[in-house]
């Protein structure tokens, strides 16, 4: 009998859920029973639906909710799943009930690697519940993280990264950024996306910016949500390339601003795991510069897909754009070398057969107990 397994999250994304999306696509055409349970009306729920795989237009709606764990139990009573696999806070807290005495494996996944301590109660709801057989890190950061906890068994934590396609970017097209920022079409343009948080480390780029030598035909977009902090507009304002760089808030056609740039800079300073919005700039081929933050650091090798250096260090960062303002051929190089990265090191098809593997396991351990 094939491996049967349920999993619960949002696809309603499409573009944020793919990675994600296409591991059961994957572990379906490997021959597993796989039923998902997500909302009905997303685009991913036909996409499922023609490969075979079952959908149930269900996701919990409450952080904590008797009905909606009780039809989840149900639900693995009836179809009788080797593997329930959860993937959000929602899906978690109520998956985890609802698996109470039954025979199902419980894989969590988690993809930050922060905010889990042994000390917290809150904690054992989720990522340190006794009930827990597994939880698939997206990096090697999170699983550290994980395994550091105390009263807890380690082994739990095994780190399976979400692959990417480079394939899934080949029609994105570059956008009119420049000519709408007046940026000049030989610029080195630098870009960032994210929503600004303190974990994501903004000032540090724009402290970088700030000691860079002046006059140089360097731009820098920062896309995404409260970028225009108070903070961050004193940094840009004291510097000599306050009129280089841009700010222009969120876009949808991010993908398409990344296309039209030459080197993705990513200067955070905790919390991430593998971010997919480098994954994303190198499948466009777009060099990273990155910090040698837990998680990250795991996607660039430094000086032969990217360069990576300390966090918190704008002087380094500095150095590290100027070296690829400097060089264009060793800015090419790092752009080809990671598009390949992900192609052979963090491509989904490894992650599909980690996955099954994961799964193997977890029911090979099942039948010794018996």
């Amino acid at each position: 009998m094939p491996i049967k397994v349920l999993a619960i999250s949002d696809y309603r994304e499409f573009h944020s859920v793919r990675p994600e999306a296409e591991i059961f696509i994957g572990l379906k055409k490997l021959g597993l029973d796989v039923h998902i349970m997500t909302y009905g009306d997303c685009e991913y729920a036909q996409r499922f639906k023609d490969v075979g795989i079952k959908v149930i237009d269900f996701h919990p709606q409450a952080k904590f909710d008797k009905e909606e764990q009780q039809f989840i139990r149900e639900t693995l009573e009836k179809e009788q799943y080797d593997i329930i696999h959860l993937f959000n806070s929602r899906a978690i807290i109520h998956g985890i009930r609802a698996a109470k005495g039954l025979d199902t494996k419980v894989v969590l996944y988690r993809g930050y690697s922060g905010n889990i301590h042994w000390y917290d109660p809150t904690a054992y709801l989720k990522f340190l519940h006794p009930r827990v057989d597994a939880i698939m890190c997206n990096s090697l950061g999170v699983e550290e993280i994980i395994r550091r906890q105390k009263l807890y068994n380690k082994q739990k934590a095994v780190t399976i990264n979400k692959g990417h396609r480079p394939e899934w970017y080949s029609g994105v097209e570059p956008s009119n950024i420049r000519e709408e920022f007046n940026i000049p079409e030989d610029a080195f343009l630098l870009i960032n996306v994210a929503n600004n948080r303190r974990m994501k480390g903004i000032p540090y780029l724009l402290k970088a910016m700030n000691e860079l030598p002046e006059g140089l035909n360097i731009h820098l977009i920062l896309l995404g949500k409260r970028m225009d902090t108070p903070e961050n507009m004193e940094i840009i304002n004291d510097g000599p390339y306050k009129d280089n760089i841009h700010l222009p808030g969120f876009r949808p056609d991010a993908l398409s601003v990344v296309a039209s740039s030459d080197v993705f800079v990513l200067p955070s300073i905790m919390g991430e795991s593998i971010t997919k919005s480098v994954i994303e700039a190198m499948s466009l081929e777009k060099a990273p510069i990155i910090t040698d933050i837990a998680g990250n650091v795991e996607l660039v090798e430094d000086g032969e897909s990217g360069l990576v250096v300390p966090k918190k260090d704008h002087t380094a960062l500095a150095e590290a754009i100027l070296k690829l303002y400097e060089d264009r051929t060793l800015t090419k190089k790092l752009a080809e070398n990671a598009k390949l990265r992900i192609q052979t090191e963090l491509s989904t098809d490894k992650t599909i057969t980690k996955v099954k593997e994961l799964y193997e396991e977890l029911l090979e351990k099942k039948e010794t107990v018996r």
